[in-house]
């Protein structure tokens, strides 16, 4: 089976207070993975260390078979990002800012021109490419930042709480987009977030708490065989000890 992302014997700590301990798992290509935990459970702390924005002391973080922190630029090649947070510039085009990424994944302008009108296409926003970032609604922009997230093709896409603070449609129509990229392109994508609804029966559920990972597996195995309607029930027992 081919690993577009393996996380083995992983911890890091801010000082004397530890933010992950011992983490293990692994996804598969074309495997979507939802990563679900509550505020300071150590899912930000997880992704800055699979971005190498820091630097784990503990373990291991493989990319498509390359070691991120002896291997950084073949493997962070492969990676590709959707922050909680914009990072588009919001006084440049929709074009502007793809072209921009573009050039830092060193494409040429023809195969800049090419990947643009291609992404922007399957978000349907190619007849905005023109409009400033700002002039864009919150489930635009994301629709942008997508775009540029998979410009150099990336094997594994990394979505931290994207649909934080959209309306109901938009993050439907996001989370029906990312789930058809898996199912039909073989994307591999790690989805940290709190929303039990944009769990798919078919995904892989990641449960983390308090820095250790409380249960993985298929979704009727983390909710113990009962439908997905039950993952709710399932969450808090695993980080509030609630029993079922």
């Amino acid at each position: 089976m081919s690993l577009s992302l393996a996380v083995k014997t992983l911890s890091y700590a801010y000082g004397n207070t530890a933010a992950l301990s011992d983490i293990n798992f692994s996804i598969a290509a074309g495997e979507c993975a939802i990563l679900l935990g509550p505020n300071g459970a150590g899912k930000s702390t997880l992704f800055s260390l699979i971005t190498h924005l820091y630097d784990s002391r503990s373990g291991e973080i493989s990319i498509n078979g390359f070691n991120v922190k002896t291997q950084a630029c073949q493997a962070l090649a492969n990676l590709g990002v959707v922050f909680q947070q914009t990072t588009l510039d919001m006084d440049l085009s929709v074009l502007q800012n793809l072209y921009y990424h573009a050039s830092l994944h060193g494409m040429s302008r023809k195969q800049a021109s090419v990947r643009v009108s291609e992404e922007l296409e399957r978000q349907g926003m190619l007849a905005r490419k023109d409009e400033k970032i700002r002039q864009l609604n919150g489930g635009h922009r994301r629709r942008v930042e997508i775009a540029r997230a998979l410009l150099h093709k990336p094997s594994l896409l990394l979505l931290d709480e994207p649909t934080v603070g959209l309306d109901v449609s938009s993050r439907k129509g996001i989370v029906e987009h990312v789930h058809a990229l898996c199912k039909d392109d073989g994307l591999s994508v790690l989805w940290a977030t709190h929303l039990i609804d944009e769990v798919y029966p078919s995904d892989k559920l990641l449960v983390l708490h308090q820095g250790e990972i409380k249960a993985q597996g298929p979704v009727s195995q983390v909710c113990g065989g009962d439908s997905t309607d039950d993952i709710s029930r399932a969450f808090k027992r695993l980080t509030q000890g609630i029993s079922s």
